[in-house]
C-alpha cells in the first residue's frame, strides 16, 4: 500500500520538474469542468484526505478542433470519491487502487480509462512489521495469510522512506475523479470534489522485505504514454510494470513519522545508525 508520502516542492518547482507551463493560482477555472491549482505548504507526512498536487495530461477537447493542450498541474484531495458515491468520506477507504484490478473495479475502472494523472512525491513511507523479538516479519499477503490483518494492527512497525537516489521527484501513477456533493448548490465551488488514488502493485523483490505492496512509479520516459488518453489497455498494463526500482534508495527513518501530528523536513532523514526505537501504531 501507499498510506503516507512527502511532497515539499512548490508550484514553480513542480512545473520545472515536470516540464509544465506556468499557470495562474486560484479559482481561475470552472470547478465543475477542471480542478483549480492551489499553492500548498510543504507536507512531509501527507495522510489520506489531505490536498495534494497532481500532473494531468491534455485537457478534454470536447470535440473542438486543433492540437491538444499542454500538461497541467492541479490540486486534488487524496482518497478517490467515485462519481456515484453518496458521501465524500468513502475516499478515506480509497486512497489506493490495486494495479491488478484497477481496470475492472467499478470504483476505479472509468477513471483508469479516462482520468489518469501523476502524483509528485519526494518519497513515500512504508512500514515493516516486526516480530516480538524485534526482527522483521516475513512479508505475506492478506490473501494467503488470513491472520495478517489482525497481526498487522497489533504489531510493532519500523518506518522507511523510499525515494530516488538523486533529487528527482517520484511520479506515482494515479487516477482522479470528480464528485458533486448533492447537499450543496451546483453553482457553489464547494459542491465539487476532485479526488485521486495511488495505483499500487506487488512489491519488487528488492522491497518485499519491507512490505508486500508498493506504489507504481512512472519513469519520465513513460509520463507521456500514461497521461495520453489514447493509450489502450495493453499499453497501460505494460506501464504498470515499469517502476524503476533499481534507482531507489531506502532509508530507515524515525518513528516520529508514525503520527500525522508530526510534519517536519527531518522526517525524511535516515537514522544515523540505521536503527531506532520500537515503532508505535501507524495512525
Amino acid at each position: 500500500m501507499c498510506g503516507r508520502y512527502a511532497q515539499s516542492r512548490n508550484v514553480h518547482q513542480l512545473q520545472l520538474a515536470f516540464d509544465l507551463p506556468e499557470q495562474a493560482l486560484g479559482e481561475e477555472s470552472d470547478p465543475r469542468a477542471w480542478p483549480p491549482l492551489e499553492e500548498l505548504d510543504p507536507d512531509y507526512n501527507i495522510s489520506p484526505g489531505r490536498p495534494v498536487q497532481a500532473v494531468f495530461g491534455p485537457p478534454p477537447q470536447g470535440g473542438a478542433p486543433g492540437a491538444a493542450g499542454p500538461r497541467s498541474l492541479h490540486t486534488l484531495r487524496w482518497g478517490l470519491v467515485p462519481s456515484w458515491a453518496k458521501d465524500r468520506n468513502i475516499g478515506y477507504r480509497m486512497i489506493n487502487a490495486r494495479g491488478e484490478t484497477v481496470a475492472d473495479k467499478p470504483a476505479f475502472r472509468s477513471a483508469f480509462r479516462h482520468r489518469r494523472c501523476l502524483l509528485p512525491a519526494d518519497a513515500y513511507y512504508e512500514w515493516q512489521l516486526l516480530n516480538k523479538d524485534g526482527t522483521a516479519e516475513a512479508s505475506t499477503s492478506p490473501a494467503t495469510d488470513p491472520g495478517h490483518r489482525k497481526r498487522k494492527a497489533k504489531a510493532a512497525k519500523k518506518p522507511f522512506s523510499i525515494h530516488y537516489q538523486g533529487d528527482e521527484p517520484l511520479a506515482m501513477a494515479g487516477i482522479f475523479e470528480r464528485w458533486r456533493d448533492p447537499e450543496v448548490a451546483e453553482d457553489d465551488p464547494a459542491a465539487w470534489v476532485w479526488s485521486c488514488a495511488v495505483i499500487t502493485t506487488e512489491a519488487a523483490p528488492e522491497l518485499a522485505h519491507i512490505h508486500e505492496r508498493m506504489p507504481v512509479i512512472m519513469p519520465a520516459d513513460d509520463w507521456a504514454a500514461w497521461l495520453d488518453p489514447a493509450s489502450g489497455p495493453d499499453d497501460l498494463s505494460h506501464l504498470l510494470d515499469s517502476t524503476p526500482v533499481e534507482r531507489f534508495s531506502v532509508d530507515e527513518v524515525s518513528t516520529d513519522v508514525n503520527s500525522i501530528k508530526n510534519n517536519r523536513p527531518d522526517l525524511l532523514e535516515p537514522l544515523p545508525d540505521g536503527g531506532g526505537e520500537e515503532a508505535d501504531t501507524l495512525f
